[in-house]
């Protein structure tokens, strides 16, 4: 369903040929790629912008943002388009709408449309939040099959180790906050947490579902004064490397850059553009 986009009609006689050869539903022609926007559900949220060429390689683009609020990242996806990937920027439900694990529904519904549209398989790059949906969806069953590879920028890979660290008395603000982001994504609280709530957090922590061989290779990043501590991706990199992944990257920018940001450190976004042609 794209309700941005105008749909081509079917001539009325291709449309009967189409009934009488098939028992399947006829769906209309889908628009051209690339160029738009595009809904993949019926929510106002589930929506993805494409930039680039649509012959070039698929890049999955999901912004952060602490699961509440949206943050524009059009000009890094025209970045990514200009060298060589059709870059499909993705929206999902924030937590104020739906509480996990409709985010990561989400992201599984956009990877499934984006490799029905593009033909193959996408990578994916996530920031803070965005790169906890990022890995999730690498990790969430077997990953492998529907992501060729994860960057992910700053990721929460841990709501829950984010809810500790920001219950301590030297919290910074932004750990406080995503503490507070962490509790409306999950629904609860973890001290109150009856059992189905409990699980609901386990759920939540990339490694809990990691599967090492069956899961995408790992490009995470991390500032070294960053509030999203890398201690969220060497956990999760050692979980997935000691079940058998062979391809889990972990780097330290110096400073205290978050999420986007990192791109703007020295030679950071040529690394990172590196790593993604040689995963498609």
């Amino acid at each position: 369903m794209e309700h941005l986009a105008m749909r081509r009609t079917l001539p009325v006689l291709a449309l009967c040929v189409a009934l009488l050869s098939s028992s399947a539903a006829v769906e209309a022609a889908p628009e051209p790629l690339p160029g738009g926007t595009f809904s993949y559900g019926e929510h106002a949220r589930q929506n993805i912008t494409v930039h680039g060429d649509g012959d070039d390689p698929a890049l999955v683009i999901l912004h952060g943002g602490s699961w509440v609020r949206d943050t524009d990242w059009s000009g890094w996806a025209r970045w990514f388009a200009a060298r060589g990937f059709t870059v499909y920027d993705t929206d999902y439900r924030l937590a104020s709408d739906a509480a996990w694990p409709a985010q990561r529904d989400d992201v599984l519904a956009a990877l499934r449309w984006v490799k029905r549209r593009s033909g193959s398989t996408p990578v994916v790059l996530g920031s803070s939040a965005g790169g906890h949906l990022a890995v999730s969806a690498g990790a969430y069953g077997a990953g492998r099959k529907r992501v060729r590879g994860v960057v992910a920028l700053s990721p929460v890979a841990s709501p829950y180790r984010a809810w500790q660290d920001g219950g301590m008395r030297a919290a910074s603000p932004g750990q406080r906050k995503l503490r507070g982001t962490a509790e409306l994504l999950a629904g609860c609280v973890p001290y109150q947490a009856s059992g189905r709530c409990w699980k609901k957090w386990v759920d939540l922590v990339a490694k809990s579902h990691a599967s090492g061989k069956d899961d995408a290779p790992l490009y995470l990043t991390h500032s070294a004064a960053d509030f999203v501590p890398v201690a969220h991706s060497t956990d999760l990199a050692l979980a997935q490397t000691r079940a058998g992944l062979k391809d889990a990257t972990v780097r330290i920018e110096p400073g205290e850059a978050h999420g986007g940001e990192l791109l703007k450190q020295p030679g950071a976004a040529q690394a990172v553009l590196r790593w993604l042609r040689q995963h498609v």
